[in-house]
C-alpha cells in the first residue's frame, strides 16, 4: 500500500493536472449521460472549480511577496558577529586541510573573538541565527481523501520505522512558505572552539578538524511555517467580499472555497487539532446564510477576516526546533 502511494505521490504534479483534465472532460460529458439533474451538480462543481482557480490565481502574486518579506524579514535578523564566527571556523578548517597551523589558530581565535562578543551582548540567548532560507513548498494534492490516504501510509511506514518512505510520504503533504532559520547555539559553541585550539597545540590536527566540523553541524535549524492554504482562504475572503454586491453566486462560491482550504490546511496538520478552525468554519457559513439576505455584510466580513488574519498570524510565527 506505501509503495503505491509513493508511486502516486512522485509524479504529483503531472497527476493532478491528469485529474482536473479528466473532471472536465466527464464534466461535459455527463449531461448527456445523465439528464438535467446532473447537469446541475456538474455547473455548481464548475463554478466552485472556477472559483477555487480564481482564487490561486490572485492569490500567487501575494505568495511571492510574503515569501519576499519573510526573505528580508529572516536576513535581517541575522547576527554579524555569528555570521563572522562561522566564516573564521571555516577558514580554520581550510587551513588544517593545508596544515598552515598557524593560519588555523589565528582564525581560531578570531572566531572566538567573536563568540565573546556574544556571550557579553546576549547573556540570556542560547541560539544566535546565522543563516536562513526562504521557500515555497506546495506539494500537497488537493483532493481531501488523497490527503487522508497518504497520511495513513506515513503513518504505517512510521510505525514500521520505514522512515525513509516515511519522509517522502511526509513531504508530499506539505503546502507552506517555510523560513528555516541555522543558529549558532552559544552554549557549545566556545567550547568546541577551545578543544579545537588545544589540539592544534598537541598537533593532533585532524582531531581539530573533526571537533569544529562538528560544531558546524550543530548549528541549530528552526523553522517557522506559513500555511498556503491559509493564505487561500484568505484571498478568498477578499475575493467574496469585493463580489458579495456584484454576484452573490459568486460571493458564495468564493467563501465555499475558503471553506475547503480551511479543511485542507487542517487535513495538512497546520495546527490541525486547534479549535479555531472549527470557529472559522461556523463563522463562514454564518456568513453565507447572512449573504442570501439584503443586510449589510461589512461588519461580519470585517470580523471573519480579523479572525483568519489572527490565525494565519498564530501559526506562522509558531517556531518548530529541529534537533
Amino acid at each position: 500500500m506505501i509503495r503505491d502511494t509513493l508511486n502516486m505521490v512522485v509524479p504529483v504534479a503531472s497527476g493532478l493536472l491528469a485529474v482536473c483534465l479528466a473532471m472536465i472532460t466527464v464534466a461535459n460529458a455527463e449531461p448527456s449521460l445523465q439528464g438535467s439533474g446532473s447537469d446541475k451538480g456538474n455547473q455548481a462543481r464548475t463554478r466552485r472549480e472556477t472559483a477555487r482557480q480564481s482564487t490561486e490565481q490572485k492569490a500567487r502574486p501575494e505568495i511571492e511577496n510574503q515569501r519576499k518579506q519573510l526573505e528580508q524579514q529572516a536576513e535581517s535578523a541575522l547576527d554579524k558577529e555569528a555570521v563572522e564566527a562561522i566564516d573564521e571556523t571555516e577558514k580554520a578548517i581550510d587551513a588544517i586541510s593545508k596544515n598552515k597551523t598557524d593560519e588555523a589558530l589565528a582564525a581560531i581565535e578570531q572566531a572566538t573573538g567573536k563568540i565573546n562578543v556574544l556571550l557579553g551582548r546576549n547573556p540570556a540567548t542560547a541560539l544566535i541565527p546565522v543563516n536562513a532560507e526562504v521557500d515555497v513548498i506546495d506539494t500537497a494534492p488537493r483532493d481531501h481523501q488523497m490527503i487522508l490516504e497518504i497520511a495513513q501510509d506515513a503513518s504505517r511506514a512510521v510505525d514500521d520505522r520505514d522512515f525513509p518512505d516515511a519522509r517522502i510520504l511526509l513531504h508530499a503533504l506539505m503546502s507552506e512558505i517555510r523560513v528555516r532559520t541555522y543558529n549558532l547555539p552559544l552554549a557549545t559553541y566556545p567550547a568546541a572552539l577551545t578543544d579545537a585550539a588545544r589540539l592544534l597545540d598537541q598537533k593532533k590536527n585532524q582531531d581539530a578538524s573533526m571537533v569544529l566540523l562538528q560544531a558546524l553541524n550543530t548549528l541549530v535549524a528552526v523553522d517557522r511555517v506559513t500555511p498556503i492554504p491559509l493564505l487561500l482562504a484568505q484571498e478568498a475572503v477578499n475575493q467574496a467580499q469585493a463580489q458579495r454586491d456584484k454576484d452573490k453566486a459568486t460571493a458564495q462560491k468564493l467563501l465555499e472555497t475558503a471553506k475547503d482550504e480551511l479543511l485542507r490546511a487542517r487535513d495538512l496538520g497546520y495546527a490541525g487539532k486547534d479549535a479555531e478552525y472549527a470557529s472559522l468554519n461556523a463563522a463562514i457559513t454564518d456568513l453565507e446564510k447572512q449573504l442570501k439576505g439584503s443586510g449589510d455584510t461589512n461588519s461580519v466580513f470585517a470580523r471573519l477576516k480579523e479572525k483568519l488574519d489572527a490565525f494565519l498570524r498564530q501559526e506562522s510565527q509558531t517556531q518548530r526546533q529541529k534537533h
